[in-house]
Order: structure tokens, then C-alpha cells, then sequence
């Protein structure tokens, strides 16, 4: 039963007629958790590593990697996007995990947006459609740094800007007027 919902939910996410991508997928997943797993019963140091509590983020980076890794060798970009997210959420838990600095998901849940779209670049650059991944990801990067930038200038984050914050809002609503105003018809 729950493989056979995985194999429909790959189908879906992959595309028409894609049973065997997403037989692929499911099996390449599987072996690449199977082999970690196994390591870990095996080698005592591995296995006091993954019980640290300074790695515990690593499992859900490790998630993203997993999720790129089938989406390359199965050859379906689309999952770049899901892998980016879940891998730079795992960034952000890491980082917050070993500096203690819990407050900063205040501001830092801005940077979402920007794995995004660093997901749908590479999943575009893959595709060939280089046009397009400068122009859809690299919008939402450009606004998640923005989003970053202020949000963390008043809400105790890294404070580059001080109190010329309202900038980046001028700058960020010029060039979406530049975007709609110079765009080819």
C-alpha cells in the first residue's frame, strides 16, 4: 500500500508515463537509506556521531541531499526545488543549534523563500531554460535577501543597514517597476 502511494505520488511530481523514473527514484532512496543505516549499525563511531546533540540538523540536510540526489539520477529537476528547501531549513536549524541563537527564526524565516528560489534556478539551469531560471529565481532570491535584510534590522539580527532599512524597500519596489515598465511585449 505505501509503496504503491509513493509510486503514484512520484508519478504525479514526475510527469506523465514515469512509473519507471519514479520506480528509480523510490528504489535509489531506499538504497541510499538502507546503506546509512546500515553504516550506522556497523561503525560505532558513526553511530555516536548521529546520536550527538550537536548533529541532529544533519538528518534533515541530509533529507535535501537525498531529495537532489534521486532528482539528479533520476533525472527529474523539479525535485531540486522540495531538496532546497528542506536542505537550507536544515541550515538554518544547524546553524541555530550550534550558536543557540533560536530568536533569529524571528527574521530568518525570510531566507525561505530564496532556497526556493535557488531550487527553482538549478531545477530551470538543468532544464536548459537559462532565461527563466535568472528570472524566476533569481527574483526570489533577490526578494528573500531583501525580506532578510529588513526584518533582521528591526527585529535584533545582523544590522547592516542600521537605520536606512526603508532603502532596500525603495530599491526592491524600483526595479519591479523597472520589470513591468522595460518588459518586451
Amino acid at each position: 500500500m505505501f509503496y504503491t502511494d509513493c509510486i503514484r505520488i512520484l508519478s504525479h511530481l514526475l510527469g506523465p508515463n514515469s512509473n519507471t523514473r519514479a520506480n528509480i527514484a523510490i528504489a535509489l532512496a531506499l538504497i541510499l537509506i538502507g546503506a546509512w543505516f546500515l553504516a550506522v549499525q556497523f561503525v560505532p563511531a558513526l553511530r555516536a556521531w548521529t546520536l550527538n546533540d550537536v548533529t541532529w540538523p544533519l538528518a534533515v540536510i541530509g533529507v535535501g541531499v537525498l531529495l537532489a540526489v534521486v532528482g539528479l539520477l533520476s533525472w527529474t529537476p523539479g525535485l531540486l526545488v522540495p531538496a532546497c528547501i528542506i536542505g537550507g531549513i536544515g541550515g538554518l536549524l544547524y546553524w541555530q543549534n550550534n550558536t543557540g541563537n533560536w530568536e533569529s527564526w524571528a527574521y530568518a524565516w525570510t531566507l525561505i523563500p530564496g532556497f526556493v528560489g535557488v531550487g527553482v534556478l538549478l531545477s530551470e539551469l538543468l532544464a536548459g531554460r537559462v532565461r527563466q531560471a535568472v528570472s524566476s529565481g533569481g527574483v526570489l532570491i533577490i526578494i528573500s535577501l531583501v525580506m532578510f535584510l529588513i526584518f533582521s534590522s528591526f527585529l535584533g539580527g545582523p544590522s547592516i543597514l542600521g537605520n536606512y532599512w526603508p532603502v532596500l524597500l525603495i530599491l526592491l519596489g524600483l526595479i519591479l517597476l523597472a520589470q513591468v515598465l522595460f518588459r518586451p511585449r
